[in-house]
Formats: structure tokens, sequence, C-alpha cells
């Protein structure tokens, strides 16, 4: 089961004004962001350049487990955005052009 997860920052322009609270806060998403990817349970994860959203896609057992590990996500507990967490299905995947041409 994949779910995708959204941060949207609660200001336009959080990239460049974050607080030194934030960008610890930040620090710890991301530590523990690499620590889901490691262990399988993220596939993808990124960020739009203009800041307008960050996002990772879950690859989990249950909804449970993808609410569980949205809801211990070190920017969703300290309330940096706007969370969403939706269930999700991947339509279109590059090794999937990749065998289509084989």
């Amino acid at each position: 089961m994949e779910y995708i997860s959204l941060l949207r920052p609660k200001r336009t322009d959080f990239l460049v004004t974050m607080t030194p609270d934030e960008r610890a806060t930040m620090g710890q998403h991301m530590t523990y962001a690499r620590k889901l990817f490691g262990e399988g349970k993220i596939i993808l994860g990124g960020a739009a350049t203009d800041g307008a959203v960050g996002i990772l896609i879950f690859r989990v057992d249950s909804a449970e487990e993808a609410r569980h590990l949205f809801d211990n996500d070190p920017a969703v507990l300290a309330g940096i955005g706007y969370p969403e967490l939706h269930p999700f299905t991947i339509g279109l995947h590059s090794d999937e052009l990749q065998r289509m041409k084989s």
C-alpha cells in the first residue's frame, strides 16, 4: 500500500525565513525520513524548489502504519505546516517504461 504525505508550509517564504527552531525541526524531519527510507518505508521524497510543498511517499502494510509514521514525523509534530496524508496509487513509473521498451 502506498500513501502520499504532503506538507505545505504556513508561510510562502518559509525556505528563506526559517527560524533556528524551525531549521532544527526540519533537520530532525530529514533524519526521520532518511531512516524510514533506509527501512524501505519511504520510496520517494522531495520538495518543490519554490518551497510550496514537501512530499513523502510511504510504502506500508496498513493504513494504521502510514498514519503512525506520518503522525510521528517531527515536522508534523511541530506544526511546521499544513500536513495531509492520502492513500496513493502509483500509476506511472519509469521502471514500467523500461519494461515496455524491452
